[in-house]
């Protein structure tokens, strides 16, 4: 049974879910109120996962690196990536798509979060009480520069993903 951090972070999964949900609801325009929410929560959510979960993992495993938090990681650069430009469907679709396989890493079996679940107990509650007292990230201005997309692709790329296949979307 998932413990209270593993349950904490499936359930922001959650919640940012409905947010890009709402952000592309409907067909005529994008609810940037509810992109820019889901813009805040996936970076503070991202932070959460680089600077406090990652560690800790990487510290109990020694210097022994795991595929699976390589990945983790490409993906955490690919979605801030596109966080960067201003939101379309495409770029919509990509973060959808990204996440999917991206939440199956960390909640499914074998996952990061189930990882994190075998560190000890006091572990687990310093972890989850740093999760719940992370700042929010105030995100800077999208930025609609000649080169964001280019930057934005590379990205991507690293990450096994390319944004054109969304951008029909």
């Amino acid at each position: 049974m998932p413990g209270a951090l593993y349950q904490y972070l499936a359930d922001d999964h959650k919640r940012l879910d409905d947010c890009l949900q709402r952000a592309a609801a409907s067909p005529h325009e994008l609810d940037t109120t509810a992109h820019a929410q889901f813009r805040a929560g996936l970076l503070r959510h991202i932070g959460i996962e680089e600077k406090i979960l990652l560690p800790s993992v990487q510290q109990s495993l020694g210097s022994k690196p795991l595929p699976l938090i390589t990945q983790i990681r490409l993906d955490h650069a690919a979605l801030a990536a596109l966080l960067v430009p201003p939101p379309t469907r495409g770029i919509i679709a990509a973060i959808r798509a990204i996440l999917t396989k991206h939440n199956e890493l960390e909640e499914n079996q074998g996952g990061l979060y189930e990882i994190i679940e075998r560190l000890t107990r006091d572990e687990l509650n310093t972890l989850l009480e740093k999760a719940r007292s992370a700042p929010e990230v105030r995100a800077l201005p999208h930025n609609a520069g000649p080169n964001v997309l280019k930057a934005t692709r590379r990205a991507l790329a690293r990450a096994g993903y390319d944004l054109s296949d969304y951008e029909s979307n």
